[in-house]
């Protein structure tokens, strides 16, 4: 039988990678990778084997989809933010079955879900930055799931949640499920400073931020996922928060009282808020 081994909310800001360069921004997401990497460590420590990422940069906008490919492999650049992340190169071996059987359990549970195995069907970043300092090793399979649903519902991403695990559970794979996604998202105003870069657009998102990671630091989730979709709506979730729906679906959405531990601190990203957190089984 498979477990869930790992499961966490984590950022992907395009400016990790930016981070990495020579210049004024380099070591500006040290904390940030080092949280990634901190991630990776435990999941290795744990015995797993794949990671299935929630990925809100896979825009959808009918069904749910998981990218089933054997290997994924190329170069990446970004078209919302080129001049953050140019020429990556990635490569990391799928897990298909896995993908397969989360479509399945998907299907069963009424959730209209497609497992697909094009080459040209590529990896987006909310992918792709988790695994650059995760997964660089080629250590883990990947699974990636479209998580910004258009016009999906909550309770059906809570739902293929629930089938994710039950997928996982049947399977003979260990797994750490990454909600690969910001708190608010409201990026800064065309034409900011750059140093703005560094800050929050809005005190109001920061404030509402706050008050979700403390709700979350206290376990108290019932109140986190009432107010899920107001915080989704007012400050503007990034994929409409299906990543975060479908990693409570898979935690047991209201029933869930594990320990939410802070892996990275709050920070602020490109006017977004940001954050890497391991909710523990």
């Amino acid at each position: 039988m498979g477990r869930v081994a790992l499961a966490a909310k984590v950022t992907h800001v395009p400016s990790m990678y930016l981070s990495e360069m020579p210049g004024k921004h380099h070591g500006c997401r040290q904390a940030a990778i080092d949280g990634h990497r901190e991630i990776s460590r435990r999941a290795r420590e744990r015995g797993v084997d794949t990671f299935v990422i929630f990925d809100v940069h896979w825009l959808v906008n009918a069904g749910y989809h998981v990218n089933s490919n054997h290997r994924f492999k190329g170069v990446y650049t970004s078209h919302e933010l080129p001049h953050f992340i140019k020429d990556m190169p990635y490569d990391y071996d799928g897990n298909p079955a896995l993908g397969d059987a989360i479509a399945a359990a998907a299907n069963r549970r009424g959730i209209v879900t497609r497992s697909h195995k094009v080459e040209s069907l590529t990896l987006e970043y909310a992918t792709l930055v988790p695994m650059r300092y995760m997964n660089a090793d080629r250590a883990f399979k990947v699974v990636s799931v479209a998580a910004w649903c258009n016009w999906h519902s909550h309770a059906d991403s809570r739902n293929f949640g629930l089938a994710v695990r039950e997928a996982i559970e049947a399977s003979g794979n260990t797994v750490a499920v990454l909600a690969s996604g910001s708190l608010s998202h409201r990026f800064q105003d065309n034409g900011s400073p750059e140093e703005s870069m560094h800050t929050i657009s809005r005190e109001f998102y920061r404030e509402v931020d706050l008050r979700v990671v403390k709700l979350w630091r206290e376990r108290r989730y019932k109140e986190f996922l009432a107010m899920l979709p107001e915080y989704n709506e007012k400050c503007l979730g990034e994929g409409h928060m299906h990543d975060t729906a479908m990693l409570f679906g898979l935690l047991g959405w209201d029933r869930y009282a594990g320990e939410c531990e802070i892996i990275t601190d709050y920070f602020a990203s490109s006017g977004t808020g940001q954050i890497n957190a391991e909710f523990h089984l």
